[in-house]
């Protein structure tokens, strides 16, 4: 193809994707292409150090255990994204304000999307991923804290603890208690329930306070840990 004909195809599909009339169907298309490439962005590193370091097998079962939680990252987070946009669309221009977003549009949405994407066990095994596992519970830990944030925000959160003067005091003394309560849950459940936390905690967790526990000579002791 020569370039003559490559520019003239490039002019053709850029006056498709700049024409008003296609922005809301290409937005859900963008927003796919988005999520997929953040999610390879995000899971493939993660595994990547993750799966060499703390799983065992050979490296061709390591690389296949990275490609497969790549792809379900990358996947999903597609998957989400068109759902959301495409029913956001819908709900847009026909919810009860034809044209006009409603209040409670994004929430409908999500919900929808969150159900079908996240929500699935598995037909083959029958579990829920692993990687919706962390991908949920990372949402739900910043939905919190938004949550607590909005409580205690003046002329927003709830009565009596967001008056400015108790705000401020709790929003100061907040996050120490936060961090020493979540540590020490998560210690205490990784000494008498560790079966219970998510695997990759329960692993990082084991290399490094449990296997401290144990050592033969220097070599296990310093330079190694088993």
């Amino acid at each position: 193809m020569s370039s003559t004909a490559v520019q003239s195809l490039k002019a053709s599909v850029e006056r498709i994707i700049l024409d008003p009339k296609y922005h809301d169907i290409l937005a859900i298309v963008k927003a796919a292409r988005n999520g997929a490439v953040y999610g390879t962005k995000v899971r493939f590193p993660h595994a990547l150090v993750m799966i060499m370091l703390f799983r065992s097998g050979t490296i061709r079962e390591k690389l296949w255990l990275i490609f497969r939680a790549t792809r379900t990252h990358a996947r999903n987070l597609a998957k989400f994204a068109t759902i959301y946009k495409a029913t956001s669309m819908l709900l847009k221009n026909y919810g009860a304000t034809p044209g006009k977003e409603g209040p409670y549009d994004s929430f409908i949405s999500g919900l929808l999307g969150g159900y079908i994407v996240f929500g699935q066990r598995s037909k083959r095994s029958g579990k829920i991923s692993s990687v919706n596992q962390q991908i949920v519970v990372y949402v739900f830990a910043r939905v919190v804290l938004a949550l607590a944030r909005l409580a205690v925000k003046p002329g927003q959160g709830l009565p009596i603890i967001s008056e400015p003067n108790r705000s401020a005091v709790i929003s100061y003394y907040a996050w120490p208690l936060f961090a020493s309560l979540s540590w020490a849950s998560v210690m205490h459940l990784f000494r008498w329930q560790a079966a219970e936390l998510q695997p990759s905690l329960r692993s990082s967790m084991t290399y490094i306070y449990a296997n401290a526990d144990t050592w033969d000579g220097l070599r296990n002791f310093m330079w190694h840990n088993q």
